[in-house]
């Protein structure tokens, strides 16, 4: 399967709650996360990743995709376009999330580097994903996640870049029972 990045520009930050469909994603990989009283599953997709978090009977999905994938509107809580910088925080039935996302786009060398960094950190710990070049760049793009699991909270700091746009999404989310 041919794994291309849309343009930053498409993409959009969103949290449902409910759970959603897989098949509505190109999932690259995936981690099954159980601790304490919740369960979680994390999947790097095409577009960035989809985060969902189950508790007590409550689910909630977060969402780093192109603004094109088809997704529900009924029980979406948040959804902005990634751009700039957002924080947001809210309390779902028990879920306490918060978050914070941002694009960056920087010159040629601070993204090289910095893609390099993160290759090199990914071999140690976390999830990975190296997407095909789009035939502009010698090197296509990476989705790099740290999971850091606790008996009742699940930080999830996830990593997208975009060679062709020179831009890196970064995000950081914590969701506690």
């Amino acid at each position: 399967m041919l794994s291309l990045r849309p343009k930053v520009k498409e993409l959009t930050f969103q949290l449902f709650s409910r759970s959603l469909h897989p098949e509505l994603f190109d999932v690259f990989k995936t981690r099954q996360i159980q601790r304490g009283s919740y369960n979680a599953q994390v999947d790097i997709t095409r577009d960035g990743h989809v985060i969902t978090f189950q508790h007590d009977g409550t689910t909630i999905a977060e969402v780093s995709s192109a603004q094109s994938q088809p997704l529900p509107q009924r029980r979406r809580l948040l959804a902005h376009p990634i751009a700039g910088e957002r924080n947001e925080a809210l309390n779902c039935r028990g879920i306490e999330y918060q978050t914070s996302f941002q694009l960056e786009v920087v010159p040629q060398e601070v993204f090289w580097a910095f893609q390099q960094e993160l290759s090199q950190d990914s071999e140690l710990r976390g999830m990975v994903h190296f997407f095909d070049n789009s035939g502009r760049m010698a090197t296509g793009a990476m989705s790099y996640i740290n999971l850091e699991t606790r008996q009742n909270s699940l930080l999830v700091q996830a990593f997208h870049t975009f060679p062709d746009d020179l831009a890196i999404i970064k995000s950081q989310s914590v969701f506690s029972v």
